[in-house]
């Protein structure tokens, strides 16, 4: 990766934690963290995510992973960031690229076996960031950062 460039790559079904840790930059989150907020209530006056929950219903059964949209929400809640829905709908324009940390996307992924790819697709985080004045798909998938280019590229 560029020099500086934090990139953590797929394990398991983690790609939600390795999408946030891409985009901060840093290893800042774990799948016991992870799981942590999956259990525990968020604070006083929201409920919580399912702390009794025998099946939770915002990570795999397995406990692979496979965290959902809550769990990556309230991660960057409790840094004091926030996640913003963008509507694909909306003029890529409006976009205020000078007040985003980065982007996590949610995108169809084919499932494979080793070298053989099955007829199935799944949903995928993965995490966009700019990176001295670049912008990288940081995919965990992928086996290093790809350049996507400056603001027009990303738009």
């Amino acid at each position: 990766p560029p020099s500086g460039l934090y990139h953590e790559r797929q394990r398991l079904e983690l790609c939600a934690l390795h999408a946030l840790n891409n985009v901060l930059q840093r290893p800042c989150f774990t799948r016991q963290a992870a799981d942590d907020i999956c259990k525990r209530q968020l604070n006083s006056q929201s409920p919580s995510l399912a702390p009794d929950a025998r099946l939770n219903p915002h990570r795999s059964l397995l406990g692979t992973g496979n965290y959902d949209v809550n769990v990556i929400m309230a991660a960057l809640q409790g840094l004091g960031l926030a996640a913003v829905w963008w509507d694909k709908r909306r003029a890529l324009e409006r976009l205020a690229l000078g007040e985003i940390l980065g982007f996590i996307l949610n995108v169809p992924s084919n499932v494979s076996l080793g070298f053989v790819a099955l007829p199935l697709r799944r949903q995928h985080w993965l995490a966009v960031r700019q990176h001295r004045g670049t912008y990288y798909n940081l995919d965990s998938k992928l086996p290093a950062p790809v350049p996507i280019g400056g603001e027009e590229e990303l738009r």
